[in-house]
């Protein structure tokens, strides 16, 4: 098993990082977030990983931190959830905003993430509300309101991710508005960075 790696970046893709550890050169896919916060070529670099082992291949996942690692690998264990799946999940938001969204059933937000449907975004509710809720060591954000679901589609509609849309919503002063004005306040909130 290998459990980390520490080695220098020798080159990244969409979503994978290539880590040279001793001369030797280890493709790990990573999530977005992963991938935004490496520093350039040549750094060194420290992930915490999780061996995937199949009939006719050998996949390294990596994560920045271990409660990521225990999020991704307790996700594994909910039935049709791949790694390829779990790894869009962590890249769709950041690992405590998951771990809130599972635990606080939020399967509206779920289903934002590109793969999952309804079914499957209430299976991981059913399957790891308790264990997330009581495993996760990070305190947890507030997952957004139901009502700013609608919010979050339409910004995922004009082409920003899951989690873009997410700090958006997040950042939208209380109060009752319609959605024609939360969308345009929370495009006011990427024009504002």
């Amino acid at each position: 098993m290998i459990a980390s790696l520490t080695g220098k970046l020798e080159s990244s893709g969409d979503n994978f990082v290539i880590i040279n550890v001793n001369g030797v050169g280890f493709q790990v896919f990573v999530p977005t977030s992963v991938l935004s916060d490496l520093l350039g070529i040549n750094t060194e670099v420290k992930l915490y990983t999780h061996l995937q082992v199949r009939e006719d291949n050998l996949s390294l996942y990596g994560f920045a931190a271990s409660e990521e690692l225990w999020l991704f690998e307790t996700m594994l264990g909910v039935t049709g959830i791949g790694p390829k799946l779990a790894l869009a999940l962590l890249s769709a938001m950041p690992a405590d905003q998951l771990a809130a969204t599972i635990a606080t059933g939020n399967a509206d937000l779920l289903t934002t993430v590109p793969g999952i449907g309804k079914k499957t975004a209430g299976r991981i509710i059913l399957e790891l509300k308790d264990k997330v809720g009581a495993g996760w060591t990070i305190t947890p954000t507030t997952p957004p309101a139901p009502e700013n679901a609608d919010v979050l589609a339409a910004l995922i509609g004009l082409g920003y991710s899951a989690a873009e849309a997410s700090r958006a919503v997040f950042a939208l002063p209380a109060g009752k508005q319609t959605l024609e004005e939360k969308v345009r306040l929370a495009l006011q909130f990427f024009g504002g960075k």
